[in-house]
């Protein structure tokens, strides 16, 4: 019996110089991004964190009080890690992130103040394919950053933001969502994945409170086995895949 062909995902575009990854909470980059951010940071290409919320609901031996810093700052330390300088907060609260104009237009501004050519988001799908059900504020920020991309580059939909002093910017070429049932490119991974493993590793609170299984095996397994299997549509070589969105 003839073995189905697997569809091989494309190289993801290099002629751009800055990119702008807009995602829910602390730790969604870390979990698959950061190896691909580390060789483009790497490659010397300018890349900034946008977070809707700052986790503060994420660890349910914490409140929210507490929570929250204690995951600012661990994302801070993670971007750093993978060349990261730039990382800023949109304040939404975690958990109840409402997909909507409000979350559109802090997006739509940190677009604008950013000019990045590529937006990076997270999968904003009802599921991560299958039956494993995504979270309701992956779905609402990955939406709103997609539409987002184009409210940014309309003068007529959010005005305010001109009157802050923040231009119209049409450079938007592609949205990339990492996390796709459905991708469609692919990022070396292999010169990033060290680094990738290093960063999640500065979300340990988190992943303590997550798993009992030790930190370092788990962030490591979880990255390599999910680089390896992505490497079987990228000609072997371990990656880190996104759905691509021209614009």
């Amino acid at each position: 019996m003839t073995e189905p062909t697997i569809s091989q995902l494309q190289p993801m575009p290099g002629d751009w110089q800055r990119a702008l990854a807009v995602v829910a909470h602390p730790d969604d980059l870390e979990y698959g991004c950061a190896a691909a951010i580390a060789s483009w940071t790497d490659a010397g290409r300018e890349v900034a964190y946008v977070l809707a919320t700052r986790g503060e609901a994420g660890i349910d031996t914490l409140e929210p009080a507490t929570c929250g810093p204690l995951r600012e700052r661990e994302q801070r330390a993670s971007a750093a890690v993978v060349g990261v300088s730039e990382v800023g907060f949109l304040d939404h609260r975690d958990g109840v992130v409402e997909y909507g104009p409000a979350l559109r237009r802090d997006i739509a501004a940190a677009i604008r103040r950013h000019r990045p050519e590529l937006v990076i988001t997270l999968n904003h799908r009802d599921t991560w394919g299958g039956a494993q059900w995504n979270t309701p504020d992956h779905v609402a920020v990955g939406r709103a950053t997609l539409d987002a991309a184009g409210d940014a580059g309309n003068r007529w939909i959010f005005p305010e933001l001109v009157e802050q002093g923040l231009a119209p910017w049409d450079g938007v070429r592609w949205v990339a969502v990492a996390g796709s049932s459905t991708p469609t490119h692919a990022v070396d991974a292999t010169d990033g994945l060290e680094r990738a493993v290093r960063s999640l590793l500065e979300h340990r609170t988190y992943i303590e409170a997550l798993t009992d299984e030790d930190p370092e095996s788990y962030a490591r397994g979880f990255l390599t086995g999910y680089a390896q299997e992505t490497g079987k549509r990228f000609g072997g070589r371990p990656a880190v895949a996104f759905e691509l969105f021209p614009r």
